[in-house]
């Protein structure tokens, strides 16, 4: 084994012996940083050192000077709790400078505890385990779409978008069953540019994985319908020779490394006391000695760095390659077109539906005719159902576009059969790719399935339309399990997550263009199954009313005595109540999106919900809690605060008291009360 002390010779090692050297060079980075930040995990980055180090230097496809280069291979370490490893390799890259290798884990770092996807060279932001195996898969699937939208204008398709999607993922990972619903789905679709490696350290944070697992992985990917290999996760030999095959496959494949935990370390090998904290001073001491290092923390030395990117340059020769045969490619002003509105997202003014004003019709159906009329002018519109089609009305959509499948790579409409949180989360990769806007289907009530990847979702910044039908407990006879209470509510507390329930087919449509042109936010739209009447204003005022959030739907003369502030299908019962209250000054408003409301400034939000001078009654079909930032303390939340229950949804209207003779009847014993 070599050593730092015969650096002077390091032009004559081999090139094991200086691949060996540099893989310790990065365990001392590794065990220093985690140190030094007296928090993180060490084991995991040094069981997947191997693996790493060889695919960044020798496979990964990347442009050294532009981590944005569309065409570069992507990597997702799902197992987040690994960050130093990504952050060792970035280092190497030299897309991460050595002080913020010092400052892991601090404020304000580039090195924080789980990779983020704001930093140089991070593809997806994980941590929480299972995401980043369905992330990969998402990314994977949109790189097969992008490429089958350029087939049709360009000959250069299969050289212009064309990369590996890698994911290196843990034990954890895959005991967390979403992680299994993606790979099922990618094995089904048949991703061939899609290559995990599974560090198999088996060891956990409380001991060896046999304590909680004896699933042979290998049969199961098997079933999936993956191309499996084994292999020692430390021979450097057997992993070249696993990317090499897994590279040709025509389906996705998993490299199963058998590692051991904190590989190379002095005395702690296969010790799971090493995952999640930092090795003791001196075993880290005793470590660097066995492995032929200095003492010196933090030591990294020219030589090695050189090793490492000895690459580069004809990957920068290859860059200016396919820049060279994109812009002959964008010599086709149609092509040119569709690069535009995919990858440079520009997306244009987009015709709309048409809705009879007056007429009866649920949002969710108005969410279907508008999908269908903006997937016609938007080609990389790609998205599906969870096993929902005919209830949330994307039936036609994938009748019109076709399956997405192995043998119609083409087709637009993914079936994501019963699997909502894989759902969630490889739209997020989907949408992290670049080049698609992707749409997921369910009930509202399965947003709790979803949330996870929701949040992360909304962490990573990433463009997603959730479509959320039945509501509310309108939805009727499937009962109280069926019925979305709180979930409303629950949904907006997330940070930077949209969320829609428009009042009728107008604000749908308004709502839906907003969310595909919010490129940085997530978006929920919750929909009714049940028919509410269209209303009269022209689309041009709705679109700018709608982008406001809240608007007034319906006024009085002069001040109002009292604000109905209503959401979704409560915004035709306020107005039917208003109409029925003749004898008060009534203000009717569409509070569309609060997050889009509380974007607007307080003059705004003033002229629309006055902060005196009247009282305010809020109506949803859904919790009253967080109605009284608006309504205050002498207002009036007309909710439910309790589970429904089954039963035609007119019945439980009356049930419920949503009708508009018993929302009045409260108003007015409110009034009375407060007199």
């Amino acid at each position: 084994m070599r050593t730092y002390a015969e650096l002077d010779s390091f032009a004559e090692w081999s090139g094991e012996e200086k691949d060996q050297f540099t893989i310790s060079v990065m365990k001392g980075l590794i065990l220093d940083a985690v140190r030094h930040a007296n928090s993180g995990h060490s084991g995991g980055p040094l069981s997947s050192a191997d693996f790493a180090y060889i695919l960044f230097k020798d496979y990964l496809n990347f442009d050294p000077d532009d981590d944005q280069w569309f065409n570069r291979d992507r990597f997702v370490l799902s197992a987040g709790h690994e960050s130093m490893l990504q952050y060792a390799l970035l280092y190497f890259i030299g897309w991460m400078p050595m002080e913020e290798m010092k400052k892991f884990r601090q404020l304000h770092s580039q090195t924080p505890g789980h990779p983020e996807v704001e930093i140089k060279g991070v593809e997806a932001t994980t941590g929480p385990l299972g995401q980043g195996v369905c992330m990969g898969a998402g990314m994977a699937v949109a790189e097969t779409v992008v490429r089958e939208l350029f087939k049709k204008q360009t000959e250069s398709a299969e050289e212009l978008v064309s990369h590996f999607t890698y994911v290196l993922c843990s034990d954890g990972d895959l005991q967390e069953p979403v992680a299994l619903g993606a790979s099922a789905l990618a094995g089904h679709w048949g991703i061939g540019k899609l290559i995990m490696f599974y560090d198999s350290n088996k060891a956990q944070i409380s001991g060896h994985t046999k304590r909680s697992d004896s699933t042979n992985v290998a049969a199961v990917f098997e079933g999936l319908n993956w191309h499996v290999q084994e292999i020692d996760g430390h021979d450097h030999a057997a992993i070249r020779d696993a990317i090499e095959k897994a590279q040709v496959m025509d389906k996705p494949s998993i490299i199963i490394g058998n590692t051991l935990m904190a590989k190379g370390s002095a005395g702690m090998e296969g010790d799971h006391e090493t995952h999640g904290a930092p090795l003791p001073q001196d075993e880290i001491d005793a470590t660097k000695e066995k492995l032929g290092l200095p003492a010196e923390a933090f030591y990294v030395p020219d030589e090695c760095m050189d090793h490492f990117q000895e690459r580069f340059s004809g990957m920068s020769s290859s860059v200016k390659n396919w820049n060279a045969l994109l812009a002959s490619a964008k010599e086709n002003a149609e092509f040119d077109s569709l690069w535009r509105l995919t990858v440079e997202d520009k997306i244009p003014e987009l015709v709309y539906p048409e809705f009879e004003s007056g007429s009866n019709l649920a949002t969710r159906k108005a969410f279907g005719a508008t999908l269908d009329t903006f997937a016609d002018q938007l080609p990389h519109l790609i998205g599906g159902s969870a096993d929902l089609e005919p209830s949330n009305y994307t039936g036609n959509f994938a009748k019109t576009y076709g399956d997405f499948l192995k043998d119609n790579p083409a087709g637009r409409n993914f079936a994501f059969g019963v699997r909502e949180f894989p759902m969630a989360a490889m739209m997020n990769g989907m949408s992290l790719h670049g080049g698609v806007i992707p749409f997921g289907g369910t009930f509202l009530v399965f947003a709790d399935y979803e949330r996870p990847a929701l949040r992360l979702g909304a962490i990573q910044d990433v463009r997603a339309i959730h479509e959320f039908t039945h509501d509310s407990f309108f939805v009727g006879e499937d009962g109280p399990t069926h019925q979305p209470i709180e979930h409303a509510m629950a949904l907006r507390v997330i940070p930077n997550f949209n969320v829609f329930r428009p009042g009728d087919a107008k604000e749908t449509a308004a709502c839906f263009e907003l969310a595909l042109r919010m490129k940085e936010t997530p978006s929920a739209m919750l929909l009714t199954r049940q028919g509410v009447p269209v209303l009269e204003a022209e689309f041009d005022a709705v679109k700018e009313d709608v982008s406001k959030g809240g608007y007034i739907v319906q006024d009085c003369e002069g001040d109002p005595e009292l604000v109905f502030i209503a959401t979704g299908s409560e915004v035709s019962l306020a107005m039917e109540t208003a109409k029925q209250m003749s004898d008060k000054k009534i203000r009717v408003v569409s509070l569309t999106c609060w997050e889009l409301f509380f974007h607007q400034d307080e003059e705004y939000r003033r002229s629309i919900i006055p902060e005196k001078g009247c009282m305010k009654i809020s109506m949803e079909a859904g919790t009253t809690m967080g109605w009284e930032r608006f309504v205050g303390p002498a207002g009036l939340s007309i909710g439910i605060d309790h589970f429904g229950a089954s039963a035609p949804g007119k019945d439980l209207a009356e049930e419920f008291g949503f009708t508009a003779d018993q929302v009045e009847q409260k108003i007015r014993n409110h009034l009375a009360d407060l007199l």
